[in-house]
């Protein structure tokens, strides 16, 4: 503790001398005092008296620092100690993505209406569009004395301003269209309102009010509902990096709202916003999220709503099944029962049926999952042996034509090499030497193939009686397994070869170039004196010529 007593300060620290007593005489008659020396006297007292306030103030300023740091440690203190309440999620009461709605548009638990758009991972309330409305609502009330309700969105748009915000409601009932926010008007409840459009025009929004309500208030939207706000505090949650987290607690009467600013990915990263004492709201109401865009438009997207149920410390909560309404417990129960008995009535039927099964229990004539998965397994063997017994077969196929096709092909070559002989035989007879030694490449990849196809049949025949005979599962059967995966990858491998082996001969066809065309024959000798005489006629008329244009030309010399 911080005594004033303590608090003393010294006036020659400070420059300023001490006050002495009025000098007197040697016969005890005081000494009479000039005015500058009187004037001196007054304002060292002034200077005294200031310092001395100067230090009591600073002395009771230390005290109370002082005080207000002990309590608040002793909150610190109190506030660790005590226990957090118990929470348990409400899937009831909550959606969240990446599966958040149905292929037929709704959220399951959760009725939605106006312009929402519900989608896989989010529901957009409005889309960036003027003049929209639009809300989700849980289809069941909320019975709960205390709960949390953390609400992660996102509100974006392409302008400086935005409008006109979202709203997160706690009411007896469903506001499924109306002038607030895109909800009903005189609720009986709470609401928690992400304004972003300033319509007093005091510079103040964005902004997160909380107000309630008994039914009877109509929101005052001229003021942007300042004047009916029970908390409210500044918050800019438009155009974030990372979607906008809001935790809302009611405990014990008391209601705290936590925001995330939205500038970091961290969940837990909450700010404090405000907080609302005795508080009494509807023991029973709908949770709900409307928004609503004007001149101004945004896009309101909420990514999730997960709600809990809180409870205080060492407090059981009761089991899911207590809270069931007895009217649907007993439709449950009775729905049950008539199952039962018709179950029961089958049995009965099945064993007059099958006298032979009478002794034994039904349950044991069903499989079990092992069973079940050796089944399927052979099953699958069985379906791989068919499909390659069917690609056995059209191998032989192809085999038989192969053969025949070689066959003709040898007894053509043979007829053409006895009919020609010597140069002009040899190059057909090369083609189609290449021809045969092509096909019978082909036939013996193909046998190849077969022989594969083969071995791999006597694998899964042998690991279908292994298995059989000693059950799935051991070494010899994953062994037999592997021997048939490596022999399908032969198979695949010579399918490979085959055609690219097939595929040569025809290119190397392709890229033959054609015979040339015949040439013309010789000049004869009629043609080549014809010739001879015409130039020899067209050579003297030109000598003429010009002996004549000579001759023309001296005349004038």
């Amino acid at each position: 503790m911080c005594q004033p007593t303590t608090c003393n300060f010294s006036l020659q620290r400070l420059g300023i001398r001490p006050i002495r007593k009025r000098p007197v005489g040697p016969t005890g008659i005081p000494i009479i005092l000039s005015d500058s020396m009187l004037r001196q006297q007054w304002y060292q007292k002034m200077a005294v008296s200031i310092v001395n306030g100067l230090a009591a103030e600073a002395c009771l300023l230390i005290f109370t620092l002082i005080c207000q740091h002990s309590n608040a440690n002793n909150i610190a203190a109190a506030a660790s100690t005590a226990e957090a309440p118990n929470r348990r999620f409400e899937y009831k009461y909550s959606f969240k993505g990446p599966h958040l709605s149905q292929a037929d548009g709704s959220i399951p638990f959760w009725v939605h209406s106006g312009n929402a758009i519900p989608s896989a991972d989010q529901v957009r309330i409005t889309p960036s569009l003027r003049s929209q409305k639009g809300s989700v609502w849980t289809k069941s009330t909320v019975n709960f004395d205390n709960w949390e309700a953390e609400v992660t969105f996102r509100v974006s748009g392409r302008g400086r301003m935005g409008a006109d915000g979202l709203a997160i409601w706690f009411t007896t009932a469903q506001g499924l269209d109306g002038p607030v926010y895109g909800a009903a008007d005189n609720w009986n409840g709470i609401g928690i309102f992400f304004d972003s459009f300033d319509n007093d025009g005091k510079k103040n929004n964005p902004a997160v009010l909380v107000v309630g309500n008994n039914g009877k208030l109509v929101y005052d939207h001229p003021n942007d509902g300042t004047t009916q706000a029970l908390g409210t505090c500044l918050r800019d949650f438009r155009n974030k990096p990372y979607p906008v987290r809001a935790k809302i607690t009611y405990y014990k009467r008391t209601l705290t709202v936590l925001i995330n600013n939205g500038f970091t990915p961290d969940k837990d990263d909450y700010e404090f916003c405000t907080k609302v004492d005795n508080m009494v709201i509807p023991q029973e109401g709908y949770f709900g999220i409307s928004a609503a865009t004007g001149g101004l438009a945004d896009d309101h997207d909420v990514l999730s709503f997960l709600t809990f149920r809180l409870s205080e410390p060492g407090q059981e909560l009761p089991p899911p099944e207590a809270e069931m309404p007895k009217q649907d417990k007993d439709k449950y129960q009775e729905e049950f029962e008539n199952f039962q008995q018709d179950l029961d009535k089958k049995k009965e039927d099945y064993q007059k049926e099958h006298p032979d099964v009478q002794g034994q229990p039904i349950e044991d004539m069903y499989e079990s999952v092992n069973d079940r998965e050796i089944r399927q397994v052979f099953e699958g063997q069985n379906r791989i042996h068919l499909e390659i017994k069917q690609l056995h077969h059209q191998l032989a196929v192809i085999l038989d034509e192969q053969r025949r096709y070689v066959s003709v092909a040898t007894d053509e070559i043979s007829k053409r090499q006895g009919e020609s002989g010597g140069q002009v035989g040899q190059a057909p007879s090369q083609e189609m030497g290449a021809v045969v030694a092509t096909q019978q490449e082909v036939l013996r990849n193909l046998n190849e193939l077969r022989n594969s196809f083969y071995e791999s049949l006597k694998q899964i025949g042998a690991s279908q009686h292994q298995g059989n005979a000693v059950g799935m599962g051991t070494y010899e059967t994953v062994q037999h397994f592997n021997d048939i995966k490596e022999h399908l990858h032969v198979v695949k491998k010579n399918i490979e070869h085959l055609i690219t082996r097939t595929g040569n001969p025809s290119e190397k066809q392709v890229m033959n170039c054609p015979d040339p065309p015949p040439m013309p024959s010789c000049l004869g000798t009629t043609h080549f004196l014809v010739f001879v005489v015409i130039q020899s006629v067209l050579f003297f008329s030109y000598i003429m010529y010009k002996s004549q244009q000579e001759a023309a030309a001296k005349k004038f010399f």
